[in-house]
């Protein structure tokens, strides 16, 4: 083929929408494009795929086309992917999937099948090897969403669809938030492929590296009463499930410059969605060795099966795992948190934390009856002040079970102590495949 030809051809390529989002994506002229004029059918494959630097991280990456036959998958297209998350493996670095496609082309049939089983396989292999990103911004639906949803994050743009129905039911941004599938929902595409840039700074390319490092920002005066924002470093809290499981929140942030993972429980009994966002949350930041920050503040859990979940996962992690007991960690809010059941490396307290096997006014009534002999409107203020000189942060550490008693205004230098202490912690375990719970 001439070079004129090749050119040409080149210039098509550039020219489609997905090759745009691609190289918006990557740093400036640092992309590199795979089987650029691999075929399918008559034209080219309905993906853009290839490697390149954001921020100078290696990264991998595909956009689906949809000016090209509307993106459909293939069995050009699985064959690209496949290749793609196979040099991923190979090399240790991320993957970032742009999802927009009307569907599968259907006359393929059986082949098409093959290759889509040939694309889940591949990245399932790649799970907990390398982080991998969906971002959806337009139609992704049916065995296409699969793929979409298996990565660790994933990022809408709020007018695109992800469902497994092609008739697009249950598919908006809205719907998937609130069912803990999207993890950040973006008002527009070019949002979403920022915030896509914007995670890969707080993620390590594999799970033999570390997150990248930052300069250390003092914490944002934001005046919002939040113990984190005013204990981790200023401008680097990433908001993850925001709009799942209400009772508790997790997010990236930074210490001290170092990538770590928090879990922030908000003073209530955690629901099934909850534990669930918790649950995994901690078992990805396990899987990439991303130090765990728990701000325990819980009534406890509504379910054993929430309840289960959560603990597991926490138990199972052997990433550094530091707990602070911010309000009150009752009975087991506090086991599966912060107590033995979490295998917390360090707990701490803040002064006027409560720590109780049950809820403050049940342990007066159990332990101290007589003192709950009062008139019923009086009951929770004699049931609190027994809380304060028998259930408090001061007693928890006098029996071991609190490492320390930390002032707010020492929090943020302790725990960053801790993250260096424990930055050489290293756990074996028993050989097996995975936990079953």
């Amino acid at each position: 083929m001439s070079i004129e030809k090749i050119n040409q051809a080149k210039a098509e390529i550039a020219a489609t929408s997905a090759y745009k989002t691609i190289t918006a994506f990557f740093d400036a002229d640092s992309f590199c494009e795979i089987d650029a004029f691999a075929k399918s059918g008559e034209g080219f494959a309905e993906v853009v795929a290839g490697f390149g630097t954001v921020e100078g991280m290696p990264v991998y990456a595909f956009a689906q086309n949809s000016d090209i036959c509307g993106g459909a998958m293939s069995k050009a297209q699985a064959a690209k992917l496949k290749k793609l998350y196979g040099l991923a493996l190979k090399t240790g670095a991320p993957v970032v999937g742009f999802y927009d496609s009307v569907g599968g082309r259907l006359n393929q049939g059986t082949e098409l099948l093959a290759g889509c089983g040939d694309v889940l396989n591949a990245a399932a292999s790649l799970s907990g090897v390398v982080p991998q990103i969906s971002v959806v911004l337009g139609t992704c639906l049916g065995t296409n969403a699969l793929n979409a949803a298996s990565a660790d994050i994933v990022i809408m743009s709020k007018d695109a669809q992800l469902s497994l129905s092609v008739t697009g039911k249950h598919s908006d941004a809205a719907y998937n938030a609130e069912n803990g599938i999207a993890s950040i929902v973006c008002d527009d595409a070019d949002k979403a492929i920022k915030a896509a840039k914007e995670l890969i700074l707080y993620l390590p390319s594999n799970n033999l590296t570390m997150a990248p490092q930052s300069f250390e920002e003092a914490p944002a005066e934001d005046g919002c009463g939040c113990v984190v924002s005013r204990t981790v470093d200023g401008n680097s809290i990433v908001k993850l499930f925001n709009d799942y499981g209400k009772e508790a929140n997790v997010r990236f942030a930074r210490l001290g410059g170092q990538v770590v993972g928090i879990v922030v429980t908000k003073g209530k009994e955690l629901g099934c969605k909850s534990a669930n966002k918790v649950a995994k949350f901690v078992r990805f930041c396990d899987a990439f060795s991303l130090p765990v920050v728990t701000f325990v503040n819980c009534l406890g859990f509504e379910s054993i099966k929430s309840a289960t979940k959560a603990s597991a996962a926490y138990a199972e992690a052997t990433t550094v795992k530091i707990s602070v007991v911010t309000g009150k960690a009752i009975g087991s809010g506090y086991v599966a948190l912060a107590g033995t059941g979490a295998n917390a490396d360090v707990v701490y307290a803040l002064p006027d934390a409560v720590i109780s096997p049950v809820n403050v006014e049940a342990a007066a009534f159990i332990m101290a009856p007589e003192v709950m002999n009062v008139a019923t409107d009086k009951q929770a203020e004699v049931a609190q002040k027994f809380a304060d000189e028998n259930l408090s942060a001061y007693n928890a550490a006098q029996n071991g079970y609190v490492d320390g008693i930390v002032e707010e205004a020492q929090l943020r230098q302790t725990l960053i102590s801790a993250l260096d202490m424990l930055s050489g912690k290293r756990v074996s375990t028993l050989s097996k495949k995975h936990s079953t719970i």
